[in-house]
């Protein structure tokens, strides 16, 4: 008897769903045993072998022979996202712009970090990938396949529509951002806030791993943006503009901030002012990290003091509110965690309500915003292999 076309529509979204869960586990959690697949899917062994071998033919997975070892019985082949699937990620700052090549897995293939010689234009950070992907030409006729484009971006972004309604460093304001990007490199583009990606790759690859609670914090040249996910979901708002945590009041009447108010966490909490008091111009977190981790001068821990204490304040605030379990801080704020990371956890467990919240650095340091680019990049392909 022949299916009706309902059920043959059933049938093959039932077998997308099943690919997906496979191709997801190996790319996040992976590798892993055919048997380890077996057991976390719930899936009985043919399944899972028939849908490997059919993501193998796609060439997204790899499988490899275990590990000699003294168990009794046949060895379950160990099943490997393919790397050589990959898409570009690009993060544009006031300083600079990052690309990087990621492929399934989270292997970061290439970097490479641009120094600008003023706050770029939306036209010349796109000029500008362009170049870095064109020297990046070796790495890509390397890979098996490049599927797409994700940008990390220091702004309010529309993830359903590509536009970015105000990126305020980079003084970008209700533009298209995907189109220009995806008509540049002749791929199809994505993009979305960076410090929500930076939140989504901590908790997928990194120091968030496994929390379902946790808030999250990035601190780059342009400033300080947020990410929280609670109940092992991402809070993204009713737009996609949720989690702008670095407009926390921290200092009334302080600094002035792009947002129009005077006292906000990401005017006090800068990356310039602490490499000023060291004199520098420049040289990003990089620099900082050199920085801290020498003898600092008295102004750069005067410096660093000041800011730790304002840092405390909105963590608090956001302890009381959000109640994690974990709190994420990754770029220059990471670099202040390993400077005095046990003052700023003691505090923060003194002043909130609850208290027992753990304070800890990135795991993914540089590669971050790239990993969580890449990441939404690579959503449509995991939510549908076939």
């Amino acid at each position: 008897m022949r299916s009706s076309p309902g059920a043959t529509n059933g049938t093959e979204g039932l077998r997308t769903q099943n690919l997906s869960q496979i191709l997801t586990m190996v790319h996040r959690h992976g590798p892993l045993s055919r048997s380890e697949l077996t057991r976390r899917s719930g899936f009985n062994r043919s399944t899972v072998g028939a849908l490997v071998s059919a993501l193998t033919e796609k060439q997204l997975v790899h499988e490899t022979d275990p590990a000699v070892g003294g168990r009794v019985g046949r060895p379950s082949p160990i099943v490997r996202a393919n790397p050589g699937v990959a898409v570009l990620a690009v993060n544009p700052d006031i300083d600079a712009l990052t690309v990087g090549v990621v492929g399934l897995g989270g292997h970061v293939h290439r970097r490479v970090r641009r120094e600008t010689r003023g706050v770029p234009s939306l036209e010349d950070a796109v000029e500008l990938t362009r170049d870095i992907v064109a020297d990046l030409r070796p790495v890509l006729t390397g890979l098996d396949r490049v599927l797409g484009v994700g940008i990390a971006l220091p702004g309010l972004v529309n993830a359903g529509t590509g536009r970015v309604l105000v990126a305020p460093h980079l003084g970008w304001r209700d533009a298209d951002l995907t189109g220009p990007f995806g008509r540049a490199l002749e791929l199809p583009a994505v993009a979305a806030n960076d410090a929500a990606l930076g939140s989504l790759a901590e908790s997928i690859f990194g120091a968030a791993l496994g929390v379902d609670d946790a808030v999250y914090l990035n601190g780059s040249a342009s400033g300080i943006g947020g990410g929280i996910v609670t109940g092992g979901a991402q809070l993204v708002g009713s737009r996609g503009y949720g989690g702008e945590l670095g407009h926390t009041l921290v200092s009334p009447g302080g600094f002035p901030c792009h947002c129009g108010r005077s006292g906000c966490l990401d005017a006090e909490v800068r990356l310039e002012r602490l490499l000023g008091a060291a004199g520098l111009e420049g040289g990003g977190i990089e620099a900082l990290e050199q920085v801290l981790s020498d003898e600092p001068s008295a102004a750069v821990q005067a410096e660093a003091e000041r800011q730790l204490e304002l840092l405390a304040v909105a963590l608090v605030d956001f302890v009381n509110i959000f109640d994690p379990e974990l709190i994420v801080l990754g770029g220059f704020l990471g670099s202040l965690v390993a400077f005095r990371g046990d003052q700023l956890t003691d505090v923060v467990n003194a002043q909130s309500l609850a208290g027992r919240v753990e304070v800890r650095r990135a795991a993914l340091g540089p590669e971050l915003l790239l990993v969580g680019a890449a990441e939404l990049a690579f959503q449509s392909l995991l939510a549908s292999p076939s």
